[in-house]
């Protein structure tokens, strides 16, 4: 797994980040998402290191990083912060301006650091997303029905006890489609009580403050400046839930492209050549 990649821990001014990164050329940052690590990339990032240096963290409160303390507002598990995240350790590595991929909860902590520090991402990919304002705005039963963990996970210690009964079962997850390393890694943090807990607090910050962030943005017409690519998976339920994902971004973006994958969520996984060509082609602006 990320054969030819350096790993190491990273300090930051408000985290420690578990960190993969390697190959040669304009620097790219992959977030993975809930309940995911690093490791979700393990098959997209030795492709996309032919042509770039490809830097994988587990974002903070995720895997093998750093916890953060709750805060009554849920700041240092927010967007924001993660976000910020993002740009230390870029810069930590000598990279000062750099392109962004976000796959679900990701995408959300991918988007913030472009609408936050527009002068630092070169251009954006969100992967099985739309910004949390426009899915709170459209809610509706079968959003509500389908997605109803946004709301169960943002509830206080019920979600905790109910997952730690049995991880396994709430998460899933399989070698045969993760890669017995990728799987054991994500094992090992969706069986440990202090990294749930934390995963939780991304989904109750996305309810509170992250909103108010995407509220703010809105009433003061921020918007995201660099090129931004939105993919989606045909065979997950984004598609239906919303008609036209691409009008929904271009409410944030005025360059936006879009496409599809033959996949189900985790498309890095189920489709990592299919999604490293869409990736490869973006990032060096041949889209």
């Amino acid at each position: 797994m990320f054969e030819g990649f350096v790993q190491e821990k990273i300090t930051l001014s408000g985290a420690v980040l578990n960190v993969r990164y390697g190959g040669n050329g304009p620097p790219v940052l992959l977030l993975h998402g809930h309940p995911r690590t690093h490791a979700t990339w393990s098959k997209v990032a030795p492709i996309l290191a032919a042509h770039f240096t490809v830097v994988c963290p587990d974002l903070r409160g995720f895997g093998q990083s750093s916890k953060p303390c709750d805060l009554p507002d849920h700041a240092s598990s927010s967007k924001r912060a993660k976000a910020k995240d993002c740009v230390e350790l870029m810069s930590n590595l000598g990279f000062h301006q750099f392109a962004i991929v976000g796959h679900d909860r990701g995408s959300y902590t991918a988007y913030r650091a472009a609408l936050d520090h527009p002068e630092k991402i070169t251009r954006l990919a969100v992967l099985d997303c739309v910004p949390i304002l426009e899915a709170l705005e459209r809610c509706d039963e079968r959003f509500a029905r389908q997605w109803y963990h946004w709301f169960f996970f943002a509830q206080r210690d019920k979600p905790e006890r109910a997952i730690l009964s049995d991880p396994d079962a709430w998460y899933g997850g399989q070698p045969v489609t993760m890669g017995n390393e990728e799987y054991q890694d994500f094992r090992r943090a969706i069986h440990d009580p202090e990294t749930v807990h934390t995963m939780l607090e991304d989904y109750r910050a996305g309810l509170t403050i992250d909103r108010l962030h995407e509220e703010e943005d809105r009433r003061n017409n921020r918007k995201i400046a660099c090129p931004v690519l939105c993919l989606w998976s045909e065979h997950d339920d984004l598609g239906e839930l919303y008609a036209d994902i691409p009008a929904i971004w271009k409410n944030w973006a005025s360059d936006v492209r879009s496409g599809t994958l033959n996949s189900g969520h985790h498309m890095a996984e189920e489709a990592p050549e299919e999604l490293a060509a869409k990736l490869s082609l973006f990032l060096m602006g041949k889209d």
